[in-house]
């Protein structure tokens, strides 16, 4: 049995997936949730392998087998126009639906944060476990980054704050930096005595590589105390949010009209003093008429969206699936 009308919405980060099916009306029929979708890592095919269960799990709870009308896939690392053709190409072969969609996952931040009905203009800026900025402009002029790392000038995100704030802390313990109370607190939060002992323990794989990522609440708690150097790591992400958005608005000749700039992603989301505050201040001294919006739902959110703009669904749909995650 068909779902006529219905579509598919896809976020796909790198620690988990989600999928939703999604009415002409707005109704959410079916969602289902996975694990990361990491293509660089273990291949475009095995990675679009991940979506597959739940996208069978999210037709069976809308009693249908598919194919649906669209599929509207927002994905983390595609980030080059090449990622993108290789994975739209790759989902569309799936034959889920009639006609797919394939953007990197920051596009349905942006979705997300943006008003309904009017044609799409504004930037997002997401900082997660990564940062990357995006913006739509008009005429479907676009502005982003490659942000694949360092080697395209990134800087932050929670795994890069967590690395800047262990640099940070080692230094400060052997006298090659300044004094910083992350030096205590770091080790700390293991239940560990002195950066020596943690180095040890991450070098040797006694803690997990990827618990590192715990280390960055740990270094905004620090900032929030008034110690000077993880002030300094907090305010630098800040700066680098501010200047990828306004380039972004730049690029798309935005910078004269009034213009949504969302920000999300966890380290931005959960809204910081001293990060928030800094960001909307630089914001408004680089980009006077923009005007700062986080957003907290969910990014498939976006991708659903996205798929009632496809479909053209009138008003009243959107407001329905917007109440779903809100």
């Amino acid at each position: 049995m068909g779902l006529s009308g219905a579509s598919l919405a896809i976020d796909a980060g790198n620690s988990k997936t989600d999928v939703a099916l999604v009415g002409a009306d707005g109704r959410v029929l079916g969602t289902a949730r996975g694990g990361g979708f990491q293509p660089p890592v273990v291949g475009v095919g095995p990675a679009v392998d991940v979506l597959a269960p739940l996208v069978a799990s999210v037709l069976a709870q809308g009693g249908g087998e598919g194919p649906v009308a669209h599929v509207s896939a927002y994905l983390a690392n595609a980030d080059l126009p090449v990622e993108e053709s290789a994975l739209e190409a790759e989902i569309t072969g799936r034959g889920w639906a009639g006609s797919v969609t394939v953007a990197n996952d920051t596009f349905a931040l942006l979705r997300a944060g943006l008003p309904d009905g009017a044609e799409p203009r504004g930037v997002a800026v997401v900082c997660g476990a990564g940062i990357n900025g995006v913006g739509l402009g008009r005429d479907g002029a676009t502005a982003r980054f490659p942000s694949v790392g360092r080697i395209s000038g990134d800087w932050g995100g929670g795994g890069h704050l967590a690395d800047e704030a262990l640099w940070s802390a080692a230094r400060a313990e052997d006298g090659r930096g300044g004094p910083s109370a992350l030096a205590r607190a770091l080790p700390a939060h293991f239940g560990l005595t002195t950066m020596a002992e943690l180095i040890e323990a991450l070098h040797l794989r006694r803690l997990p590589d990827h618990r590192r990522y715990e280390l960055t609440p740990v270094l905004f708690a620090v900032a929030a105390q008034g110690d000077a150097v993880a002030r300094s790591i907090v305010e630098r992400q800040a700066d680098e949010v501010v200047l990828l958005a306004a380039v972004a608005l730049e690029r798309l000749e935005l910078l004269g009209e009034e213009t949504r700039v969302v920000l999300g992603g966890g380290v931005l989301a959960a809204r910081h003093p001293l990060l928030h505050e800094r960001v909307v201040r630089l914001l408004a001294e680089r980009a006077p008429k923009a005007v700062a919006h986080v957003v907290t739902a969910p990014p498939v959110l976006g991708a659903a969206l996205s798929a009632l703009d496809h479909a053209g669904a009138p008003v009243a749909a959107y407001a329905r699936l917007r109440e779903t995650w809100t």
